[in-house]
């Protein structure tokens, strides 16, 4: 799926603006994005180089075969008997980064393998991906929407199911069961199945269990599963039979929440005021110490990445940037209340990518 030219093209111009003479990626969602392909992750050190004109592989000789198939950039294999050191000094001067001041080391590498790089590199200083491959990953091009939108329709279709078989007496696991079904009948790798029922959806990140749904219970359903490389996340909300006392006026509440963050956001508003303005409604309601985690994620190969919207996230938005709409309200012993939607930033603001309406589902009815 990725257009790697392109996205070398694009790095090149990150690096020069940044002044960075060298990228360093380990197997993982940076390289993914970059290439389309990551090799084989495991202790042995593997390493993209992408110099200011060329780029270059340190490769285990054990995964070599595996990976050539993918990229026709040059490799550096090395074996388990000779080690790495030679062929790291190699690829580096492929790269034309023998003499590299500036590096940029990939913030989820393992930490041997970054060290061994900075070692071979006495005289560079180093910094993270912010300003480059993250930057460039926040903006979504259209191919990716259309992978993300495909995964957000398999996700509404395996909330669907969840509604259909919710009743009294299914426990939690049981309804997770019936979700991770749903997402592998349309050839989705479930991720997570939130599924808390009555207190336990005051647990932000409750995992489903033995519990069993019992009438007069609101039952908060975070579900999310990779489609076609790219993950989906939803959260509804359902309720058994008769809602809790106070539970309708609580939901409008965080749907109002849902409202303002949505009218908040537009490209170059800061990510903060996005959080500030789901945050109001709710503290304004009086429940704002019951909002206990952040307004939203990034979401893109990864299920959370930048941006984040966040009480202090200065990060401006920008177009093409796909991320989590989230406030929740959790009263302890209670009830949760969570509405969550995933949105492309758009010119004129949010496009939602889910079609399901954010309405109680009253089970039965």
């Amino acid at each position: 799926m990725a257009d790697t030219a392109k996205r070398l093209a694009a790095l090149r111009e990150r690096m020069r603006q940044t002044g960075t003479d060298l990228v360093a990626l380990g197997p993982g969602s940076h390289m993914q994005w970059l290439l389309g392909f990551h090799p084989h992750p495991d202790e042995r050190p593997c390493l993209l180089f992408v110099g200011p004109q060329r780029e270059a592989f340190l490769m285990p000789a054990l995964n070599a075969e595996g990976s050539r198939g993918a990229t026709d950039i040059p490799f550096h294999p090395w074996s388990d008997a000779e080690g790495p050191q030679a062929a790291l000094a190699a690829a580096l001067a492929d790269a034309g980064a023998t003499d590299a001041r500036r590096v940029v080391l990939d913030e989820t590498m393992r930490a041997d393998f970054a060290l061994t790089l900075l070692e071979a590199l006495p005289q560079a200083g180093h910094a993270f991906t912010d300003a480059t491959v993250g930057a460039l990953r926040m903006r979504k091009d259209e191919t990716e929407f259309a992978a993300l939108k495909a995964s957000a329709t398999a996700a509404d279709r395996a909330m669907q199911r969840a509604f259909s078989a919710l009743r009294p007496g299914l426990s939690e696991t049981e309804l997770a069961a019936e979700i991770r079904a749903a997402f592998a009948e349309q050839g989705a790798a479930p991720l997570f199945t939130i599924v808390g029922g009555g207190g336990n959806g005051a647990f932000p990140h409750h995992q489903a269990g033995e519990r069993r749904f019992e009438e007069g219970d609101a039952v908060v359903i975070d579900i999310g599963a990779r489609k076609g490389g790219y993950p989906s996340d939803i959260t509804r909300m359902a309720v058994v039979g008769r809602p809790p006392e106070g539970y309708r006026d609580v939901h409008a509440v965080v749907e109002r929440a849902v409202q303002a963050a949505l009218a908040a956001a537009r490209p170059g508003v800061p990510a903060k005021a996005v959080d500030a303005a789901a945050r109001g409604v709710i503290a304004e309601a009086g429940y704002g110490d019951y909002f206990v985690h952040r307004t939203g994620h990034g979401l893109g190969i990864d299920g959370h990445e930048p941006p984040y919207l966040t009480s202090t996230s200065e990060t401006e938005l920008e177009e093409g940037m796909v991320f989590s709409i989230e406030p929740g309200i959790y009263l302890p012993g209670r009830f949760g209340i969570r509405l969550e939607e995933i949105v492309i930033l758009r010119a004129d603001g949010p496009e939602i990518f889910s079609d399901l309406p954010r309405d109680l589902h009253v089970a039965g009815a």
